[in-house]
């Protein structure tokens, strides 16, 4: 079976660290596809559903924010501000999140506060989507 090498790295821990039969990421252009041997590359990677397969078959998924995939000689690096499982997620808080961002988006604020908010939102509105879906799945 042909394996890589994966890490996936959030800001606060180290969220997976073993091998992989393939990963799925949120890439600006799309969901984009890494199989072992993959070439060389960095894409940037934005909020949205994350997965990989382990070696034994088992489909594993996370709740990811902006960050980057580096792919060099079978080794996958993924590096996000943020990585959960569906059930690490507390839905009720993630739609405060989005509630406030969105209050800030309605206040006139700086362009970095605009953007910051805009953030929030797409990180708030993706754990939402992943932990629902993950309770309609089971």
């Amino acid at each position: 079976m042909n394996v890589f090498r994966l890490n996936i790295l959030a800001a606060d821990k180290a969220f997976y660290t073993g091998e992989a039969v393939s990963l799925v990421v949120p890439a600006i252009e799309g969901q984009y596809g890494i199989l072992a041997h993959h070439q060389n590359m960095i894409t940037a990677t934005i909020p949205g559903k994350l997965k990989y397969t382990a070696p034994d078959g088992t489909e594993h998924i996370a709740a990811v924010s902006s960050g980057l995939v580096k792919v060099e000689d079978n080794e996958v690096l993924v590096l996000v501000e943020s990585a959960e499982r569906p059930e690490e997620i507390d839905i009720n808080r993630a739609k405060r999140d989005a509630e406030q961002a969105r209050e800030i988006l309605l206040r006139k604020q700086s362009i970095r506060d605009f953007h910051a908010a805009q953030s929030q939102i797409a990180r708030a509105l993706n754990r939402i989507r992943i932990k629902n879906e993950q309770d309609y799945h089971q």
